[in-house]
């Protein structure tokens, strides 16, 4: 059952908080980023979106691998475009974690547990996150460069119309998000999938963009919290144009006061737990 069956027309989704707090790569102050353990323990902690980087295997797979190479998450080396699908899923993505917590922690003959800390894929991910039993949205940056170029677009694009996300649901709610640093990416999603909602990411903010403008047709700016201390004045400008504003990587207590301070319509955090807390809706 994909997400658009499970929601007829007189279904009515409460209203989305503000801001939004977005689990980044998963939970994954306290989990391996990017592993089925992480996405969980965020659903479960009530993250009202989880974010997630997708790169294409040799054989057309998308997974949510954050680097070029799995050599820092995983047990293996290699570049994943040159990895099949098998090749990752003998991998456990939980060793990266182990290694900078403590390189003694783990014997070498543990056996791994590749069903939470294998390789994830998109899809899965997607089956997840649909049948959770509550609204989750999920924000999918695309990463570029890579050798495969639209393809990745073009993935993504085949994978949202299965699961009935490539566009809003019978009530409006949007439970997809496309980001990218890349312009090119997005344009492609445009054309491809033009109903799912997408976010420019900047590490500054452009010149030509410091009024609040964005491209045509993208609806979010994702500036990161570096970008936000140095031009605070582009979150009022870029909403003063009916833009959305989503706010990385923001994890401490300090930094999120800054943002809230700024009036930014989603946080973005490597400890959804702990903003929500700080917000007055954790545990």
């Amino acid at each position: 059952m994909t997400a658009r069956t499970r929601c007829n027309d007189r279904c009515v989704r409460p209203p989305l908080p503000h801001p939004q707090v977005v689990a980044h790569r998963g939970a994954s102050s306290v989990a391996p980023e990017h592993t089925l353990e992480a996405y969980e323990l965020a659903i479960a902690g009530g993250a009202d979106a989880v974010e997630c980087d997708v790169r294409l295997t040799r054989d057309g797979v998308l997974v949510c691998v954050h680097d070029r190479r799995v050599d820092r998450t995983s047990s293996g080396r290699g570049v994943v475009s040159t990895l099949e699908l098998a090749d990752l899923a003998q991998l456990d993505f939980a060793a990266g974690r182990r290694r900078r917590l403590d390189p003694m922690l783990v014997a070498e003959d543990e056996e791994p547990d590749l069903d939470r800390h294998g390789v994830l894929t998109l899809e899965r991910l997607l089956e997840v996150v649909t049948s959770c039993g509550r609204p989750v949205q999920i924000a999918i940056e695309t990463k570029h460069p890579t050798r495969y170029a639209g393809l990745v677009e073009l993935r993504l694009a085949e994978v949202l119309r299965r699961h009935g996300l490539e566009r809003p649901l019978p009530d409006g709610w949007a439970a997809v998000r496309v980001m990218s640093f890349a312009s090119s990416s997005l344009r492609r999603i445009h054309v491809l999938a033009p109903e799912v909602a997408t976010v420019l990411l900047m590490r500054r903010v452009p010149v030509r963009h410091r009024d609040g403008s964005l491209p045509p047709r993208v609806t979010i700016a994702g500036p990161s919290l570096a970008a936000l201390r140095l031009q605070p004045q582009f979150v009022e400008r870029a909403q003063a144009l009916g833009h959305r504003v989503h706010v990385w990587t923001v994890n401490e207590p300090d930094d999120v006061e800054f943002v809230l301070g700024l009036g930014v319509d989603a946080i973005i955090t490597d400890r959804p737990g702990q903003v929500l807390r700080q917000l007055g809706r954790g545990e």
